[in-house]
């Protein structure tokens, strides 16, 4: 520290003492400053880096999920269309072995009413599998999501 003496008034010195600038400490205390936000900035970054990982492995899990769906749902669509042709065939050979008109009315509408309840059920199957996609699809990038803004409120 420095001193500094001053006259008052009734006639005495005072002394002032200072403070010295210590160029050691500072130093240390930036060098100390230094490395924490080093530190810090290591943290945010691995933080970033998991949370970044983590959302590239729910994406392709989504996605396998996606696939696997999209997968499905064209194997039922050709196993309908398949079930359908093959009822056509039956159909149209019925159709020749009639006899009489009205036996050709009521097997129509007997194939009718059998076509009607089968797109019936195939629409029911395609709804259930896409609701079961869409679900499965969502939840890996959900997860994440809900798992990030928990450690953001930590």
């Amino acid at each position: 520290m420095s001193k500094t003496t001053a006259n008052t008034s009734a006639g005495k010195t005072a002394e002032t003492e200072f403070p010295t600038f210590d160029a050691s400490k500072a130093t240390e205390q930036f060098r100390v400053l230094t490395e924490k936000s080093a530190e810090q900035t290591k943290q945010a970054f691995d933080q970033i880096k998991t949370g970044a990982e983590d959302a590239r492995k729910a994406f392709e899990n989504s996605f396998e999920t996606a696939k696997g769906a999209s997968d499905e749902l064209a194997l039922k669509s050709i196993s309908a269309m398949r079930a359908s042709a093959e009822a056509n065939f039956a159909q149209f050979e019925a159709l020749v072995g009639a006899k009489t008109l009205s036996e050709v009315i009521e097997l129509q509408s007997s194939f009718l009413r059998k076509q009607f309840e089968f797109g019936l059920e195939q629409a029911k199957d395609f709804q259930a599998i896409s609701q079961k996609a869409a679900s499965d699809v969502s939840k890996p990038v959900k997860d994440v999501f809900e798992k990030a803004l928990k450690q953001t409120a930590a």
